[in-house]
């Protein structure tokens, strides 16, 4: 069975900074891809940054130069820096990864969610 355990979230005043942590545990054979989502009150889950096995990145235009993704591959961990936060950036934000273990195919798991408030 393979579990995503988020950490990280908290409140912060606006220019503030946090870090997001998602270490992926189970029986693990391959992990293809990392990445975190958000969903904000009323609005739709959106993509923030994301990681490939290929070693390359993605991120929304909302975050680019605020936002770092990176992995520890020893850990199975990926880790979301968020710097010069905005209200805006308030939401869940969710952990996702697509992997195979040992009794399964490619997969797309998802964390429990972690809240970051961004506010005065």
């Amino acid at each position: 069975q393979v579990q995503l355990v988020e950490s990280g979230g908290g409140l912060v005043q606006p220019g503030g900074s946090l870090r997001l942590s998602c270490r992926a545990s189970g029986n693990i054979v391959g992990i293809y891809s990392m990445g975190w989502y958000r969903q904000a009150p009323g609005k739709e889950r959106e993509l923030v940054a994301g990681w490939s096995a290929g070693g390359s990145t993605n991120y929304a235009d909302s975050v680019k130069g605020r936002f770092t993704i990176s992995r520890d591959n020893a850990k199975n961990t990926v880790y979301l820096q968020m710097n010069t936060l905005k209200p805006e950036d308030t939401a869940i934000y969710y952990c996702n990864a697509r992997i195979s273990s040992s009794n399964t195919y490619a997969t797309d798991y998802w964390g429990q969610g972690t809240q970051v408030t961004v506010s005065s």
